[in-house]
């Protein structure tokens, strides 16, 4: 389904304009430049031809030197080429910006609570520029938006967290995961009209069977000349099963998704991926809801559709689900990338390791000459969730803070600094990061 959203449209043009400036400011200096370098010529050239005709001639008019030497010692003249359209750059490159798990709890829904109804630009204040500062900005949503009460117990959150999700820079969000049908189809159909109604688009799921069929079960948009697909798909539905009639309204990784997940739903995977392909995007993203909470480890079945998604032609991967930072497989020559598990971007941040994540920035380079578009290179910012308590000032909030701005902040004694404690678990977590991103040897 092609992405039509007014306000996706306003933030791409504002990025537009503000590269065409840049673009028009090189060249405005190459034109400088070649000006300078032509003025630089002539003036030598009228210096040389001045002395030469004081100079260079006896009393009788004649030269005092043959010609041809005279010729000889002239310096060659430069030729300026102006550059044609043709010779100007082919490539294209674009950003995606990448968060994990959104776990809509009682500590997420609290961190909101404003004088009148929820704010949660405080939450994601600290963070806002790294998300929004993408050509696209992508997300995993675990819960819904239909209505009170809020928080743990039914996963639903009010509509003020998609609207400062959208403010902090989230363009799209990923609603085939676990919590899906947690509040029934009302509660899935409510949270997709509350998300476009937000100005995000929501990628996984569908309201009923018409928009599936109408959608062909993926999203296409062009950013800056690329032309993206994004496809999303969960592992299962917190253990509960589709009524009759409505399986096509969450894309599902497996037959089995309520009991053993180990029969691979290839037949739905290659339908809609041979969708994509008929639409000939230039890249194709899937978002994947997979693996097991709180365990590192990456089952066969995983691989299995890793290589079922690569041979039909998804280029990134972004994996969610297990609530902690897993590998990030980059293939520099094929120009793919499998991020296997983003970790937690805002939860409870009570268990091990689901208190830090990471921001993932993957680079996309289309070469029309060349006719490819890769994945030309990644790199991410650490996170964090500091929760009520773990600041020096008086938060009485969870928020998510940039690892190292935060440190920063404690150096420098900054009013709103981290306690001690939580200083020393922010840096910890650096380390883990950095070994959680590495994937293991195959021993054998």
């Amino acid at each position: 389904m092609p992405l039509h959203d007014d306000e996706m449209d306003k933030r791409r043009e504002k990025r537009e304009a503000l590269r065409k400036k840049r673009e028009a400011e090189a060249k405005r200096m190459k034109r400088m430049l070649i000006l300078a370098a032509v003025v630089l010529v002539l003036c030598g050239a009228g210096i040389f031809a001045l002395v030469w005709k004081s100079g260079g001639l006896d009393a009788g008019g004649e030269s005092s030197k043959p010609v041809q030497s005279v010729r000889e010692t002239e310096p060659p003249k430069e030729t300026v080429k102006a550059t044609s359209p043709l010779q100007q750059s082919t490539t294209q490159v674009i950003h995606i910006n990448a968060a994990g798990d959104l776990n809509v709890t009682d500590t997420v829904v609290k961190s909101g609570l404003a004088v009148s109804g929820y704010d949660y630009s405080a939450a994601f204040k600290d963070v806002a520029a790294v998300l929004a500062d993408a050509d696209l900005t992508v997300m995993n949503f675990e819960g819904n938006v239909c209505g009170e009460p809020y928080g743990t117990e039914t996963t639903s959150a009010p509509a003020d967290l998609l609207r400062d999700l959208r403010n902090a820079g989230v363009d799209l969000l990923q609603v085939a995961n676990s919590c899906s049908i947690n509040n029934g189809l009302n509660g899935l159909n409510a949270t997709l009209q509350a998300i476009r109604a937000a100005g995000i688009e929501p990628l996984g799921a569908y309201s009923s069977a018409n928009e599936y069929r109408t959608s062909k079960g993926y999203t296409i948009t062009e950013v800056q000349g690329v032309k993206v697909a994004f496809v999303a798909f969960t592992k299962g539905l917190g253990g509960r099963g589709m009524p009759a009639g409505n399986e096509d309204l969450v894309n599902l990784l497996y037959t089995d998704y309520a009991s053993t997940y180990q029969k691979i739903d290839t037949e739905r995977i290659e339908t809609i991926l041979k969708n994509v392909e008929a639409e000939r995007p230039d890249i194709t993203v899937a978002m994947l809801h997979w693996g097991s909470e709180y365990n590192d480890d990456i089952s066969k079945t995983q691989g299995s559709i890793v290589s079922l998604m690569q041979k039909r032609g998804v280029d990134i991967i972004i994996g969610t689900h297990p609530h902690t930072v897993q590998p990030i497989v980059y293939d520099q020559a094929a120009g793919t990338l499998v991020a296997y598990s983003l970790g937690d971007f805002f939860g409870d941040a009570e268990r091990g390791g689901t208190n830090y994540s990471i921001i993932l920035n993957i680079e996309i380079t289309k070469d029309s000459a060349a006719g490819t578009t890769k994945v030309t290179g990644y790199s991410y910012t650490p996170i964090y969730t500091v929760k009520s308590g773990e600041s020096a000032g008086d938060y009485a909030y969870s928020r998510v803070v940039r690892i190292e701005k935060a440190l920063e902040a404690y150096n420098c004694n900054f009013l709103d600094k981290v306690t001690s404690t939580c200083k020393a678990s922010m840096e910890k977590a650096l380390t883990r990061i950095e070994e959680r991103l590495v994937m293991p040897k195959d021993e054998d």
